[in-house]
């Protein structure tokens, strides 16, 4: 159960503002540690997986307005489901804390979001008087020195949690103008995600104009003994 005893909206969340996403290969042996025994971690190379960063802004027409981190370890499969398993997650606003725990499963803590003035795509996130992570963009895709048109495409995806030994899977879908755009990734040694070797992205995406529902979560398994997300 969260420890803020705070009122939530129930799901469907709807979330509407900006993202950042990265993308990178991740080791199997380095995020096995953290993923329940249950769930099959997915190898799209041999002894690793896919995994990124994802922080985002979400402001007015949103369920609630927050910031986020999300560090998604693995691709992860439960039968015939599919998703992001996330093993991190800080959000700035105590409501999102306590719904994602409850509803979602999910290891939601508070932190702090720092966005560069002038700059929605560089952003530093903070708990207490520890740095977790940074995140500067540097460069986007140009032609003739214009910016190539983002693409509005449509997103569907699937995510893990965990409540009260209930293995839960919920999708999320809605669209987003996107566009590929270069990153630098600090995380430093002292970040509870710092192992996992997150900061070395191949691929960053802008998502702008996000348009995200996330559903309710259903239960599909339940875990044979307790288990307690840890790095």
């Amino acid at each position: 159960m969260s420890p803020f005893p705070t009122e939530y909206p129930p799901a469907p969340w709807m979330l509407r503002g900006y993202a950042i996403q990265t993308v990178q290969p991740v080791d199997v042996d380095r995020v096995r540690p953290l993923i329940p025994a249950e769930l099959e971690v997915v190898s799209l190379f041999p002894g690793k997986t896919i995994g990124g960063i994802y922080v985002s802004s979400y402001g007015t027409g949103s369920t609630l307005q927050y910031s986020e981190l999300i560090i998604a370890s693995a691709i992860v499969r439960y039968g015939s489901r599919l998703g992001a398993w996330i093993s991190h997650i800080y959000v700035d606003n105590p409501a999102s804390v306590a719904g994602g725990q409850e509803i979602w499963g999910l290891p939601k803590e508070l932190a702090v979001f720092e966005w560069q003035p002038g700059k929605p795509h560089c952003v530093t996130v903070r708990q207490d008087d520890r740095m977790l992570c940074r995140l500067n963009t540097n460069w986007q895709l140009m032609i003739a020195n214009l910016p190539l048109p983002k693409l509005p495409i449509p997103i569907a995806m699937g995510s893990f949690g965990l409540r009260d030994n209930n293995l839960l899977w919920f999708p999320a879908n809605g669209n987003l103008q996107l566009e590929a755009i270069g990153a630098t990734v600090e995380v430093p040694i002292a970040s509870p995600f710092h192992n996992l070797n997150i900061d070395r992205p191949l691929l960053t995406l802008s998502a702008e104009q996000l348009n995200l529902t996330v559903n309710a979560p259903e239960v599909i398994g339940q875990r044979t003994s307790p288990y307690v997300y840890s790095a």
